[in-house]
């Protein structure tokens, strides 16, 4: 999360293989290369993960989301149109899910964000003790948002970085609203952490 503040472009995110690798990556899975599937599993296991965790599901929730979404493509492998646009298939698929199993749960409310766990009695470094109050004012901050900001900034902290068409995909975004929207969602959490620090200074 603090990584949101500290990088605009998100320069040290991993890169997403090119479109003819992935491509290569699919037609070889498609055949029965084990390594060339383990491939398809990191490259965007990230997104998958990062798509439940947009639509705010538990963890065993999310994981079975996740594993329906993978044993779906191993069944669509060889069916797949555009095969370097997996990501994107990907990505609606586990939406399609995810929403599957809020409909089944009937979970109306979705989990709350985890806050982070409280420290031990043992002592604590400044520089750990800092990072611990920064942690817990960000994901304050954010537990403010609204569910849209929260949904697009999950998808924004997956690593490789999904693409533009990942995340319109995963959320049902247009493409072209993801930009200006993860602008001013992250301008929002910047002034929701900026208040409760002036807050926390108030009552010192």
């Amino acid at each position: 999360m603090t990584s949101l503040l500290m990088r605009d472009a998100r320069t040290d995110a991993r890169a997403r293989l090119t479109s003819h690798a992935i491509r290569e990556l699919v037609e070889g899975a498609a055949s029965g290369d084990e390594h060339a599937w383990q491939e398809l599993v990191d490259e965007f296991g990230g997104l998958v993960w990062a798509v439940t965790r947009a639509h705010r599901l538990g963890d065993a929730d999310a994981a079975d989301v996740a594993q329906t979404s993978w044993l779906r493509l191993v069944e669509h492998l060889d069916r797949l149109d555009e095969p370097a646009r997996v990501g994107a298939w990907l990505a609606t698929t586990a939406r399609r899910e995810c929403l599957r199993v809020l409909r089944r749960s009937a979970q109306l409310v979705p989990h709350g964000d985890e806050l982070p766990e409280p420290a031990d009695d043992a002592p604590a470094h400044d520089s750990a003790l800092l990072a611990q109050e920064r942690d817990a004012a960000l994901w304050t901050a954010f537990a403010r948002l609204s569910d849209r900001d929260r949904a697009l900034l999950r998808m924004l902290m997956a690593d490789p970085a999904p693409s533009y068409e990942e995340i319109g995909a995963a959320l049902d975004m247009p493409i072209g609203s993801i930009g200006p929207t993860r602008a001013r969602a992250l301008q929002r959490l910047s002034r929701a952490v900026e208040h409760l620090g002036l807050r926390e200074r108030a009552r010192g």
